[in-house]
């Protein structure tokens, strides 16, 4: 509500003041538009006596509307839902607006139309069902083919073969093609086959590999046939496992001083002795030395006779 007119500077006690509702709302006959000047110099207690306006209630044919907000008031919107197999023709949020004095839907009511698709794509070496048709109805189904080829190869169908009118003129996906596909056998560099290798591969035909000794494997495994003649995903590759490589430095022989013997490259190449192996080479030493304290006994106690 608002003050009607002009308002005094000053009331004495048992003049009134009158209200007005604001523009968008309407006068409640249950309170009154005014209020008194008391004689203890207050104003008597005022009571909201406006409310908002409505918009008018809206319907869809072959839909729902939703309130969120409880009621179609000034401010408050309307959401709009269409049944199965129907779309929505407009704006699917309404709010109702001030216009003037009045409150009206800020767009026109929206409209639920029933779905229908126009004819798929026809395609070259091949043919769908239902071809003779213009208009097909929602969750209506073609099927494609490929027809027979003149040549030694048969059409392969690239794609899906059964689309679906699901929304306005809407398939579920492009129409597929039908061409010959033929792939060259392919080749991995330190790597080899294992699926059974021809001289040529058709349409979604698969290879799997493995990679030589000392080579991992990176990338897809297996790999298609793919409708452009290629290979898909892209050919993995085999790299070389630097584990089993060892490390690079320069062999001893290389040094000034060292005969020329073989260096062991790790801890790995060290052949561990059998214990028989140990106790005849302890034997050997033993006897080694003793062999050389005698000599030189013999020597010294020659010396001294002489």
């Amino acid at each position: 509500m608002k003050l009607k007119g002009t308002p005094k500077s000053s009331y004495l006690p048992g003049e009134k003041a009158f209200y007005e509702c604001k523009p968008g709302y309407s006068y409640s006959f249950n309170y009154a538009l005014y209020t008194f000047c008391e004689k203890n110099s207050t104003w008597f207690p005022v009571v909201e006596a406006c409310y908002k306006k409505a918009c008018p209630t809206p319907s869809v044919q072959s839909g729902k509307v939703d309130a969120p907000q409880m009621g179609f008031e000034l401010d408050k919107e309307a959401h709009f839902y269409c049944d199965y197999g129907f779309y929505l023709k407009g704006e699917p949020i309404l709010t109702c607006k001030l216009s003037g004095d009045k409150v009206l839907w800020d767009h026109d009511i929206p409209t639920c139309e029933k779905i229908f698709c126009k004819a798929p794509g026809k395609i070259s070496n091949g043919k769908y069902t239902n071809s003779w048709k213009e208009v097909f109805e929602f969750n209506e189904v073609v099927t494609y083919t490929c027809d027979p080829s003149n040549g030694p190869q048969e059409y392969s169908l690239i794609g899906e073969s059964k689309l679906t009118c699901f929304g306005p003129s809407k398939w579920s996906s492009d129409p597929p093609q039908c061409k010959v596909v033929q792939c060259k056998p392919p080749v991995l560099k330190h790597g080899k086959a294992v699926s059974e290798m021809k001289k040529k591969f058709s349409y979604q035909d698969k290879v799997a590999f493995e990679c030589l000794k000392g080579f991992y494997l990176n990338g897809s495994n297996p790999v298609f046939c793919g409708g452009s003649s290629t290979w898909e995903p892209a050919m993995p590759k085999c790299i070389k496992d630097s584990k089993s490589t060892p490390p690079a430095k320069p062999p001893v022989a290389r040094y000034l001083g060292y005969p020329n013997f073989r260096e062991l490259s790790s801890s790995e190449e060290i052949v561990e002795l059998e214990p028989g192996t140990i106790a005849l080479f302890s034997l050997s030493i033993f006897v080694g030395v003793a062999v050389i304290l005698i000599c030189m006994y013999k020597c010294l106690h020659r010396e001294e006779k002489e």
